[in-house]
């Protein structure tokens, strides 16, 4: 099945619908980089129209050749026919106009979400603008819950992201005491390792949870070790409040990183066995990113944006806590500079959401890309618009383990400030109580318990 477009008496031939979702994909470097983007503006044009006439249906038998693939399988078992009904005879085109809508609201919205396939979801934000992206995500509200309540409408949460070169436990605490004190932390304190080891995972936990049991913060943490170290840590009975992979949109990437489907099904059972949380609450946390599976060679020939829509379906098997791509962490191969970069986190951001994912965004970029920390503003400011769930924050905006620059603390009090979007409540209510925020803040009663705080043993 072949798709074409006229322009200006040109006309163009798309060979499948694979080819003309790589040929309508806004600009970017990794795309370029596979042989698999458009000639120039005004082949994408045409592809983007052609795209916006097909209808949602298609995708259900013309997406990719990846037989045998577990990503594939897993999409199309997702897929709820009785969800897709209210959407099933649009076009792209004329779901990108069902979405905008303004009397189609976000609950509206929320009730396809397992109707619609990545595919689908990556097809309708090639052919939306900035705005569109933004306004469509404001209006969905996916919330999820452990000790914080993450994603209600009008509020920002953060990670307090308190890295270390050497996993030093003083140097991670200090980092994630900082944070604190700048009210940053409220969707997780979670901790990069910079070695996988079995010990090191543990100490982090257990570093980590003394410093919220013993400040009584309600917020969860997490080791954002391999899961194969996680299920160790567990089964050594660690206190793991939060399972942590990243995913990609093929098997193939997948395998990648290490993981399967049935690895992460064993440790959400195992997580859950541990009882830490409260009946019903959201267990998992996934970070993906534009580029992983391209930079694997596991695209399977699909451009990186719908690549990684398709990560996307791996993350809801598990109705994590948080999900969040890490936009511009993998370098200007992929994403070339900040333009690239911004649209790259508003698309994945929309998708996410219109997926039923509680999405959060690293606003970041390595040192290398053509991309800078006033770049970095736009986007924090944009998607704080587009309601997204939580933002990563460091230190100084500088991650001193991980060496790519991200959003500082101060960042996400900006967007408190200036938009008014204040952290989890039950977080909200915490540093209320310990003065935190506060014009004239004074660090008693938390000065108090920080003077007590101890410590694990190195």
């Amino acid at each position: 099945m072949g798709y074409r477009a006229d322009i200006n008496g040109t006309r163009y031939r798309f060979a499948s619908l694979k080819v003309l979702l790589a040929k309508a994909t806004p600009e970017r470097s990794g795309d370029a980089l596979a042989s698999l983007c458009a000639e120039g503006p005004v082949e994408r044009l045409a592809a983007q129209h052609c795209l916006a006439d097909v209808p949602l249906a298609a995708f259900l038998d013309d997406v990719l050749e990846m037989d045998g693939d577990a990503v594939t399988a897993l999409i199309a078992a997702q897929h709820d026919p009785a969800a897709f009904a209210p959407v099933a005879a649009l076009t792209v085109g004329a779901f990108r106009d069902w979405l905008l809508a303004p009397e189609t609201t976000g609950a509206e919205i929320a009730t396809i979400a397992w109707g619609l396939t990545p595919e689908m979801a990556a097809a309708v934000a090639k052919i939306m603008r900035a705005q569109d992206l933004i306004a469509v995500a404001a209006k969905i509200e996916v919330v999820t819950r452990f000790r914080s309540t993450i994603g209600l409408r009008g509020r920002l949460s953060t990670r307090n992201q308190p890295n270390h070169p050497t996993d030093d436990s003083r140097g991670i605490a200090l980092s994630a005491l900082d944070g604190l004190m700048m009210g940053a932390g409220d969707a997780v304190i979670g901790v990069n390792p910079a070695t996988d080891s079995l010990p090191d995972y543990i100490r982090i936990c257990e570093g980590l949870e003394a410093i919220r049991t013993q400040l009584d913060i309600p917020t969860q943490h997490c080791c954002l070790g391999h899961v194969t170290t996680a299920l160790a840590a567990i089964g050594a009975q660690a206190p793991v409040d939060l399972v942590f992979q990243s995913v990609a949109g093929s098997e193939k990437a997948n395998a990648g990183f290490g993981v399967t489907l049935a690895m992460l099904d064993e440790a959400q059972d195992a997580i859950r066995s541990l009882g830490r949380a409260p009946e019903g609450a959201n267990l998992m946390y996934f970070e993906t990113g534009q580029g992983a599976a391209l930079s694997a060679e596991a695209h399977h020939g699909m451009d990186q944006q719908t690549m990684e829509a398709r990560a996307y379906a791996v993350a809801r098997r598990y109705r994590p806590l948080l999900v969040n791509t890490v936009v511009g962490f993998i370098g200007p191969e992929y994403l070339a500079d900040g333009k690239q970069i911004i649209r790259a986190g508003l698309e994945d951001h929309f998708c996410g959401k219109l997926l039923g994912l509680p999405m959060g965004v690293d606003i970041c970029y390595t040192n290398h890309s053509w991309a800078d920390q006033e770049d970095m503003d736009i986007l924090l400011t944009a998607l704080a618009a587009a309601g997204v769930n939580f933002v990563i924050t460091v230190p100084g905006a500088d991650d001193i383990m991980l060496n790519y620059q991200s959003l500082a603390f101060h960042d996400a009090q900006f967007i408190r400030d200036t938009l008014g979007r204040p952290p989890a409540p039950e977080f909200a209510a915490w540093m209320a109580a310990h003065g935190i925020g506060e014009a004239q803040s004074a660090l008693p009663p938390l000065g108090d318990a920080l003077a007590r705080l101890r410590l694990p043993a190195a």
